[in-house]
């Protein structure tokens, strides 16, 4: 087995970075040291020599010697900039940077495979959960029928203190913030933006789409208040921000994250705190559930170690199911059972429900149980409403292959 010394430049010195440079000092198996580190200020007080630090990214990038850079840092535009040219400069790049990847994984791909080089990243999925390298390697078949959870540790965490400790959704994120969970400005969390880069990721992998985050549908857990509450803690539901794709036919997969009631017969349930959750579906082993910490320092460090160690024996992702010529493609040919509460009757159109289950009326607060197919959801203007909560039922899609809805049949029955 090869094991090539590596010579790592490293942009960003954050609580990660910092680990990350911190155990490969401690750790010298992995064969592995930080030649150079960049970083925005050059006069903060930092935890390594001086000399280390730079803030001129092409010291890093033009050094011959240096093989991997390893990019942590939270701006995907410059971290664009960074590893394309690290990828034309033939080292390989290990990153954290989900909405890079989310918004431009395509064109990285294809330098990677012109400079011969490797792009790894576990860290920027789920955490200390190794999803990424089960579906390249175990699930690299076409049996895979699904891959759904919850992925972003920040809104979880929140969740769980708004359910269990009944803390106003502020004082719940001011929390996540103060852990280091969620950052301070949460907008990519809380708006389920984050779940969505991610979810966008996943697809590359389990089914070979090449997607692009704006067209998928998604929404946060701003919106959610003390009635959506309620409702779950008398279904006796749990309320996680889940991300799904679903195989619903040959070739085509339905992708979204929403909001979702999650019953106690579901191993989402359970998933507290900043824990990351993934349930993977097959056509022959049914289903496999993997768990982690998903938000923090030491989980993203686990997984870029991870990444920097599998560069010993030049791992790369094979993309395989892209490779074999499986065309999938995403499809809102679905149907989800929502629950969607509102203050006002004007704001929500109840024709654009297939079926309409249940209705709650009240002078605060209103909500309606039903079914709603995902490309009318994804068009209606009220799906976009702050005030308005759209929260989905349940892990499961209800599939109509003709878009032809038999009204005769009952809802409940399919469902």
């Amino acid at each position: 087995m090869s094991n090539p010394k590596l010579t790592i430049g490293l942009f960003g010195f954050g609580v990660v970075g910092e680990g990350i440079y911190k155990v490969l000092q401690d750790t010298k198996s992995l064969n592995a040291t930080v030649k150079k580190i960049c970083i925005k200020h050059i006069d903060k007080v930092r935890n390594a020599p001086a000399e280390l630090f730079t803030t001129e990214a092409d010291e890093l990038l033009a050094d011959e010697e240096i093989n991997v850079i390893v990019e942590l840092i939270d701006d995907a535009e410059a971290a664009y900039h960074i590893v394309t040219k690290a990828l034309k400069q033939k080292k390989s790049v290990v990153s954290a940077n989900k909405k890079l990847l989310a918004n431009h994984l395509e064109e990285l791909v294809a330098l990677r495979d012109e400079h011969g080089v490797s792009l790894l990243y576990e860290a920027a999925v789920c955490g200390s959960v190794p999803i990424i390298r089960n579906l390249e390697e175990y699930y690299d078949n076409d049996l895979l029928s699904s891959v759904s959870g919850i992925i972003n540790g920040s809104t979880n965490y929140i969740l769980t203190k708004m359910k269990e400790e009944q803390l106003s959704y502020e004082l719940a994120l001011q929390q996540a913030q103060e852990l280091g969970f969620a950052e301070s400005d949460p907008t990519l969390d809380v708006e389920g933006i984050d779940a969505v880069n991610k979810l966008t990721i996943i697809l590359k992998h389990a089914y070979g789409i090449n997607e692009i985050p704006e067209d998928i549908l998604y929404n946060g857990i701003t919106h959610i208040n003390e009635r959506d509450i309620q409702f779950a803690n008398e279904k006796g539901y749990q309320i996680k921000l889940v991300a799904q794709s679903v195989q619903v036919d040959q070739g085509k997969v339905a992708a979204f994250v929403l909001p979702t009631f999650v019953a106690k017969d579901s191993q989402l349930y359970n998933v507290r705190n900043e824990f990351n959750g993934v349930l993977i579906g097959s056509k022959l082993a049914d289903e496999q559930f993997l768990y982690g910490k998903g938000a923090g320092r030491y989980p993203t460090s686990s997984a870029v170690l991870s990444d920097i160690a599998a560069l010993r024996y030049e791992y790369r992702y094979e993309y395989k199911k892209s490779e074999l010529g499986i065309a999938n493609v995403l499809t809102n040919e679905i149907f989800l059972k929502v629950y969607v509460s509102f203050e006002s009757w004007d704001t929500i159109d109840k024709e654009e429900f297939a079926e309409i289950e249940q209705v709650f009326k009240s002078n605060t607060r209103n909500y309606i149980v039903g079914i709603i197919n995902l490309d009318v959801l994804h068009n209606a203007e009220w799906f976009y409403d702050k005030s308005i909560s759209v929260i989905a039922i349940g892990e499961e899609v209800l599939y109509n292959p003709e878009l032809v809805w038999d009204q005769s049949a009952s809802v409940l029955e399919k469902l």
